[in-house]
């Protein structure tokens, strides 16, 4: 039986590095494209070009933080293909006006001090004990520098036009996986209940000493749940 296609949608400032270890866990059970969020200003744009990757025919979708709302505008504009949507560490709400404003200034920090961003995003992504491991640390700092400035700002800008997905939740029709890190504080588990309880039969995972970037921070978890889930697909 062919494996089915999953498109792996990074979030803020990550790439392919994010899903690597998915990628790799997920060799039996999937064939995995990830998305290359780094290039459209609108989530509506990040989610048409990532299509447009997908090989003919049905996939699904995982996604974490803004590849979350990525995965849910993808679910819009492609909802007679999808026969999966797995949510991480993500939110179906529209920004805030502080959220978009505390955005907004990040940006023109960024113009002069991209460090200084960076290094004040990363205790917001991972638990402080993953803070203290230098792979980790490495990984997500690579990650970021390699996105740059310039796509860090389009990628700001798409987050905060992004649309409310919650009056979308209930028309998901496809196997839905929301899974969060328990110390996610960024996109806390309560947000993950909400779309959950939205989206029928969707399943809630919450990971134990895990903060917003459960893929790198607890690997094996998500390769098992996302495992489990690819399962469950309709072939």
């Amino acid at each position: 039986m062919a494996k089915p296609n999953l498109l792996l949608v990074p979030g803020l400032l990550c790439d392919r590095r994010l899903w690597q270890a998915q990628v790799e866990g997920l060799r039996h059970s999937a064939e995995c494209i990830v998305a290359d969020v780094s290039a459209a200003d609108t989530i509506a744009g990040m989610a048409a070009a990532a299509i447009a990757r997908m090989p003919p025919g049905p996939f699904a979708v995982a996604g974490l933080s803004m590849g979350g709302y990525v995965a849910l505008e993808v679910a819009r504009q492609a909802a007679s293909r999808l026969k999966g949507i797995a949510l991480l560490d993500t939110n179906a709400r529209p920004d805030s006006a502080q959220a978009s404003e505390d955005r907004r200034r990040m940006m023109k920090i960024a113009e002069t001090d991209f460090d200084r961003v960076v290094n004040a995003l990363l205790p917001k992504l991972l638990l402080p004990a993953h803070m203290r491991d230098a792979r980790i640390v490495a990984v997500v700092k690579a990650m970021a520098r390699d996105t740059g400035v310039a796509a860090y700002c389009r990628q700001q800008e798409a987050i905060i036009g992004r649309a409310d997905s919650r009056p979308h939740l209930a028309k998901i029709a496809c196997p839905a996986l929301v899974l969060c890190g328990k110390e996610d504080t960024l996109t806390p588990p309560a947000l993950h209940e909400e779309m959950a309880s939205a989206i029928p039969g969707a399943r809630l995972v919450v990971a134990p000493q895990c903060g917003h970037l459960s893929p790198l921070e607890q690997p094996q978890l998500v390769t098992m749940n996302l495992v489990h889930w690819l399962s469950g697909l309709a072939r």
